[in-house]
């Protein structure tokens, strides 16, 4: 059984910083992009960064120099370094991979 599971979530004052992390199991995703997203409360989902099998990476404006998405094939987890929080970034954050879905984790920031 596929499973993506996430961690790392929680509540950090703005300005603060978490790292998410999101392990895989039942397969290797080494070979597939990866990509986190979220949902702010009462919004739709939306893409927050990507990286492909071989490291380049992409991100939303909203978060660009302020979050960091890393991956280690050797751990079959992906990473994202979330730094500068504000508190528009508050929403459960899910990750992704081929046709899964994590089960999302909360993130919390406050004014």
């Amino acid at each position: 059984q596929v499973q993506l599971v996430e961690s790392g979530g929680g509540l950090v004052q703005a300005g603060g910083s978490l790292r998410l992390s999101c392990a895989a199991s039942g397969s290797t995703f080494s070979g597939n992009a990866m990509t986190w997203h979220r949902q702010p409360p009462g919004k739709q989902r939306e893409w927050v960064a990507g990286i492909d099998s071989l490291g380049s990476t992409a991100y939303a404006e909203s978060v660009k120099g302020r979050f960091t998405i890393s991956r280690d094939n050797a751990k079959n987890t992906v990473y994202l370094q979330m730094d500068s929080l504000k508190p528009e970034d508050t929403a459960v954050y899910y990750c992704h991979g081929r046709t899964y879905w994590g089960q999302g984790t909360q993130v919390t920031v406050s004014p």
